[in-house]
């Protein structure tokens, strides 16, 4: 399995992406994607997505890929 992290802006843009097969690696680095957000940005509509995908396929071109 590996874990997709996305920061996403209100239009649906991805502004950062880091994807790894550890999940522990993965958490961490979800609560930093959430705590970059600023209380305006979250208002704004602004998210930090955590997800699962199967291959290396399924993840966004533009991401730090860290195995």
């Amino acid at each position: 399995m590996i874990w997709v992290n996305e920061q996403v802006d209100p239009c649906g843009i991805l502004h950062a992406c880091i994807a790894c097969t550890n999940e522990d690696q993965a958490q961490a680095c979800h609560t930093a994607f959430q705590a970059d957000l600023s209380p305006d940005q979250i208002q704004a509509g602004w998210q930090a997505r955590l997800r699962t995908v199967q291959t290396w396929e399924e993840v966004p071109v533009n991401s730090l890929k860290l195995d």
